[in-house]
């Protein structure tokens, strides 16, 4: 962020003074265009074979002398701006790191198998993005066998959002209603935890989620605010296709449906200039397109951003992290540490948006679980790894928890899963 802001400071210098640059030149060639017109003007009201006199022979040199010295300082000014532009390159490669190998390991995409996975995650990427044609391309050239079930829900998604964007909810309305029970999950959440006289631990907490969405109100009210925003002449219409659609969300939707009703008052005067306004702006449709996305990449079990665009996103945002830390281990020559283990030699908080891991995090150790370091339940309700149990246990395999004062044997502790 550091390094955008100070190159962000050297490119509005250089807007500055391109701008006063320009100011000045436009301002002195006019003055010297109109002294120029001035002169032409009175030398054509002379006779043809006038001669000029000593006073208009120098005035001519003078008005030649000027116009010779305002392109050559306008010439010195435009390259002194040239050698500024040339001053921001040398800032953004002072700033940011071109070679970036350095943090990236080959081998990862190396192998037939490796490569046809990369290549399928960016082939779902398109097909998230509604570029289907690209995405068939590139699974034709690079050998994937794409499977129309897993291919098909995507071009009914993208043919949906296309007609949104044209206004029209009659097909986002027939997938809200094939996929109602769906959308209308509720929640239930289940907890297995335990309490002890000292701690009280969650061992395993269950969701399944709500959905609950208002996808299908949404749309319905979207429909209703098209008809009625086309006047007087469509008010029945409107009216009937309340009575038929809306009353059917008057419990759960009461709030929204009363603000509705009310946009009937304002119509013979107008909905622009009534409280309802705010019921015609292009925002509705947007928002639309967004609940409508959300919910159709949960029914697909996908997330709203493909899997490309959050790894891109996500590397975009370790980077910087990572460069410095890369340039700080060359410069103490423990490069080594880096290829050590499959491993980032530093924790990099890369935001909240990117919290994915749900596996267990030894509190000792500051490791995460494996097959290998499973977690460990103590008698006390605490949890840590199997590597930290065997490094707190004595000789005679007593162990006190570092979270309370409880004492146990280290084979009173459980294994457990999450």
């Amino acid at each position: 962020m550091d390094s955008c802001v100070g190159v962000e400071r050297e490119v509005d210098k250089i807007l500055t003074k391109f701008n006063t640059i320009n100011d000045h030149a436009n301002r002195v060639l006019q003055d010297i265009t109109n002294h120029v017109e001035n002169l032409k003007q009175e030398f054509e009201l002379c006779p043809p074979d006038h001669e000029l006199t000593v006073q208009q022979v120098l005035i001519v040199k003078q008005t030649l002398n000027k116009v010779r010295d305002t392109v050559t300082r306008l010439t010195t000014d435009h390259r002194d701006l040239h050698s500024s532009v040339s001053r921001v390159g040398k800032c953004i490669d002072r700033h940011f790191t071109a070679d970036f190998a350095s943090c990236s390991r080959e081998e990862v995409f190396s192998g037939p198998e490796n490569e046809r996975l990369l290549n399928q995650v960016i082939c779902q990427h398109f097909y998230q993005q509604g570029m289907l044609d690209i995405a068939e391309y590139l699974a034709e050239e690079a050998g994937l066998t794409l499977e129309e079930e897993k291919t098909e829900p995507f071009s009914e998604i993208n043919k949906i959002l296309e007609s949104l964007k044209k206004k029209d909810v009659t097909p986002a309305l027939q997938w809200a209603v094939k996929h109602k029970e769906y959308l209308e999950t509720q929640v239930c959440r289940v907890k297995n935890s335990f309490n002890t006289r000292s701690s009280y631990c969650v061992l395993n907490e269950t969701f399944f989620l709500s959905q609950n969405s208002s996808l299908e109100f949404k749309l319905h009210q979207l429909q209703f605010i098209t008809l009625i925003q086309k006047g007087m002449s469509h008010q029945a219409e409107a009216m009937q296709y309340a009575r038929t659609h809306l009353t059917q969300y008057v419990q759960s939707h009461e709030k929204e449906i009363q603000n509705l009703m009310g946009m009937f008052l304002y119509l013979p005067q107008g909905l622009s200039g009534s409280p309802y306004a705010h019921y015609l702006t292009p925002t509705l449709w947007a928002e639309i397109n967004e609940l409508f996305m959300r919910d159709a990449c949960n029914f697909l079990g996908l997330s709203i951003d493909s899997p490309l665009s959050i790894c891109i996103n996500a590397g975009c945002n370790a980077l910087p992290a990572l460069l410095n830390i890369k340039q700080a281990m060359q410069q103490r020559q423990v490069t080594g540490i880096w290829n050590g283990k499959d491993e980032l030699p530093i924790e990099i908080d890369i935001g909240p948006d990117h919290q994915y891991h749900s596996v267990f995090a030894c509190p000792i150790l500051r490791q995460q679980s494996s097959e290998l370091n499973p977690p460990m339940r103590l008698v006390c309700g605490h949890v840590i790894s199997r590597d930290a149990l065997n490094k707190l246990g004595n000789n005679a395999n007593k162990l006190k928890c570092p979270y309370c004062p409880v004492e146990q044997n280290t084979s009173e502790a459980m294994l457990i899963s999450f």
